[in-house]
């Protein structure tokens, strides 16, 4: 991908780059515009630049669509699945589009695509993306199921929201992945993750031209104490979706309690009556793990 008209910043010098040679290069690549960000397979695209097309119908997506049957299987797929089941059996791609809404589509299409970004070569970053991967569809599931329960927010939006949640940490892992000898521990991998996944995820989320309040999600998604005036938005959604996530897990331990940040007093607060809970994993887990399995498989 042309990194031409991306807008970098020199950034910052940092006491953490010391004696850290991937965070170093992470930095020199930011600074000189030689990152390496992940580019979404060109049918994905054309599919988005269609369905954003003001001429675009059912039909003529269709078309594009169908240029992969893959993706094709997969749209007729869920728009058979219980969360979205009708009457009739949906058996083809313009029937698919129907029940699902051209924007619904596209957040799904999109989603696809975003597991081929995941890939490295060295089985230990390799690794890493899959977890990666496994983390992001986690909280992209938990994240729709909040939605869909919660007044003003989109499901679909509030699943690709979560799924790129953690985009930033791609392109770092990728630079291990093509400079091992920058790696003499697992913990500068870690570092450098820490130091540069907010300004990275920015800049895959501008390459991509995804809208503007997902660069807010990247930057945020680990702001736990994050406080704005208004209503909740779809970083709030993902940051408690982030803390659902690590329930049951050791990571839990090293944040926040739920109840403690403004995302839940925001989305939970003054519905207390409301199934959208601490104990969310419980109430709708089979909700959540069909949605994860669409994800991943």
């Amino acid at each position: 991908m042309d990194q031409s008209n991306l807008e970098v910043e020199p950034p910052p010098a940092r006491p953490a780059a010391e004696g850290n040679p991937l965070l170093q290069q992470c930095l020199k690549d930011m600074q000189t515009r030689n990152i390496s960000l992940p580019t979404l397979p060109d049918i994905s695209l054309k599919i988005r630049k269609a369905i954003n097309d003001e001429r675009a119908n059912n039909s003529r997506i269709a078309r594009v669509v169908q240029v992969d049957p893959a993706i094709t299987g997969r749209l007729i797929h869920i728009a058979n699945s219980p969360l979205y089941l009708g009457r009739k059996k949906i058996e083809s791609c313009p029937e698919a589009l129907t029940r699902l809404g051209l924007r619904a589509a596209q957040h799904f299409i999109t989603s696809f695509a975003l597991k081929s970004v995941f890939q490295a070569k060295s089985a230990y970053v390799r690794r890493r993306m899959q977890e990666l991967w496994a983390h992001s569809s986690y909280v992209a599931a938990i994240s729709a199921v909040m939605a869909h329960k919660t007044h003003g927010f989109d499901p679909d939006r509030a699943m690709l929201a979560g799924l790129v949640h953690d985009i930033g940490v791609v392109p770092v892992l990728t630079c291990a992945d093509r400079n091992p000898q920058l790696v003499a521990q697992v913990q500068q991998i870690d570092q450098a993750i820490e130091e540069v996944r907010a300004e990275m995820g920015r800049l895959v989320i501008k390459a991509w031209n995804f809208p503007e309040d997902f660069e807010d999600v990247v930057v945020n998604a680990e702001n736990w104490y994050r406080e704005t005036p208004g209503e909740a938005d779809y970083t709030d959604l993902v940051i408690l979706s982030q803390l659902h996530s690590y329930v049951g897990t050791l990571h839990i331990h090293k944040c926040p309690a739920i109840d403690d940040i403004p995302a839940y007093r925001k989305l939970i607060g003054k519905h207390k009556e409301s199934d959208i809970s601490r104990n969310i994993l419980d109430l709708a887990k089979e909700e959540i793990r069909q949605i994860q399995n669409m994800l991943t498989d």
